[in-house]
């Protein structure tokens, strides 16, 4: 098949994804609202233009023009004026009305029988459950798409089968002719190992795993131990002498461990001069939820640090500065990156799925941990505007004074424009970073 036809199969493959996730998002708020008899009346997948929409019951089912998210309409989701019950436009000050054209346009639909079927008269718990079912949504699917990629497709472990082995001993940075007489042969060359062999044994004990045998060679420098190997199905034993040489000292997070300094950091240890190959090895139930824990970790530090992360992709995009690989990108990078993993030829097929499915778990974490931000219009503002009306009421009670009721989230509408402006210029800025000058991550 053509580089081509499976870069664009790697594109539709993330982009149904990305689809269905939304969609998956908008049910986990739609669930919990029918589930506490609010009267929901549209769910709909994008904005713009209907598509197509059909109406089950009292809700409209509808896909949209422009497929950059989707929403719930639940009736009643403000409280009216407090004066006499009834929507009044206001006569004074832009905050005021915007509020009260937030508070016409979600009555506009409330009919005689729906009193007690506004979202404003929730206790606070539902509200709070309706407005975090679609962040949950999307932490289920990116544990479940973990849970696929783990146990199904496995993760790259190291084998015993080398991979390749280094002819000379090189110190790090530096680079040896191979055919020079600069070139000192490792002692893996010297023994005349080769790639495809497979280590079984090592000083005498069974060879069951690559870390066990890295081990065995850094705690044997200088002393000659032999080896085994099966080549072509017919074991061969020689001798070795690992030899002291400076590597790199990797942390728990699998990177180059560096000083106070910031200087990368090595150690001398034993050196044979020999690559593993890897294979995808299916993992246990029990690693599904840790590495689901690492992965929300990762993205809740890059939106942590997303007005920085931000302004470094402005600078890239309009210097001649690297892009960043670990920062943001919008749908047209994650669509390019799917692209380009699908296209890799020379990649096993079952590792450019895995790939894609790990790009996918990624995304919904994503989406679970951006929506979870305290400010509106996001998931995560609706449910500060309940907490703080739960505190208000409990407050009050506590001083004996009267039920302040419902808290007026409309009043927070000039913050939700002002956020909705800045998310959309975020939006923008990102497709042309991604367009004018995209992350490499493949070198």
């Amino acid at each position: 098949m053509s580089p081509v036809i499976l870069f664009i199969l790697g594109v539709v493959f993330v982009a149904v994804g990305i689809a269905v996730s939304i969609a998956l998002h908008e049910v986990g708020h739609l669930l919990p609202a029918k589930l506490f008899n609010v009267r929901v009346t549209k769910y709909m997948i994008g904005f713009g233009p209907t598509l197509w929409s059909k109406r089950k019951g009292e809700t409209e089912y509808g896909v949209k023009a422009i497929p950059l998210g989707g929403y719930v309409s639940m009736i009643g989701m403000y409280p009216p004026n407090k004066d006499d019950g009834t929507v009044r436009p206001s006569s004074t000050g832009m905050f005021q009305t915007l509020a009260s054209e937030a508070r016409s346009v979600a009555h506009e639909e409330v009919g005689p029988g729906d009193g007690k079927r506004v979202f404003y008269r929730l206790p606070v718990w539902k509200k709070i459950i309706v407005m975090l079912g679609g962040p949950a949504m999307n932490l289920l699917i990116g544990v479940a798409l973990t849970a696929v990629l783990l146990m199904g497709f496995g993760t790259s472990t190291p084998t015993t089968t080398i991979a390749d082995v280094s002819k000379c001993q090189v110190k790090a940075g530096e680079t040896v002719d191979p055919d020079s007489a600069d070139c000192k042969l490792t002692p893996a060359a010297a023994a005349q190992l080769k790639p495809n062999d497979t280590i079984t044994s090592f000083d005498g004990k069974a060879v069951t795993s690559w870390a066990e045998l890295t081990g065995w060679i850094r705690a044997s420098a200088g002393r000659e131990v032999s080896i085994t190997v099966d080549r072509d199905g017919s074991p061969l034993t020689t001798k070795v002498t690992p030899v002291l040489s400076a590597r790199p000292v990797i942390g728990a997070d699998g990177r180059q461990a560096t000083d106070s300094n910031g200087s990368l950091q090595y150690q001398e240890v034993g050196f044979l001069g020999i690559g593993a190959q890897t294979a995808l090895v299916a993992q246990p139930a029990s690693s599904v939820l840790p590495m689901a824990g690492e992965n929300i970790k990762q993205v809740a530090g890059v939106v942590f640090n997303l007005p920085a992360r931000v302004v470094g992709v402005a600078k890239a995009a309009f210097s001649e500065e690297p892009r960043d690989p670990n920062g943001p990108i919008s749908v047209v990078g994650v669509g390019r990156v799917a692209g380009e993993v699908a296209a890799m030829e020379e990649v096993p097929l079952q590792s450019r799925l895995a790939a894609l499915v790990g790009l996918l778990a990624g995304l919904n974490f994503a989406l679970a941990v951006f929506n979870l931000i305290p400010l509106l219009p996001l998931d995560g503002g609706h449910v500060a505007g309940a907490l703080y009306e739960g505190v208000r009421r409990r407050v009050a009670k506590l001083f004996g004074r009267p039920d302040p009721g419902a808290f007026d989230i409309a009043k927070l509408l000039p913050v939700t424009y002002v956020v909705a402006v800045l998310l959309m210029g975020m939006g923008a800025l990102l497709i042309y970073a991604d367009i004018v000058k995209p992350v490499n991550l493949f070198g």
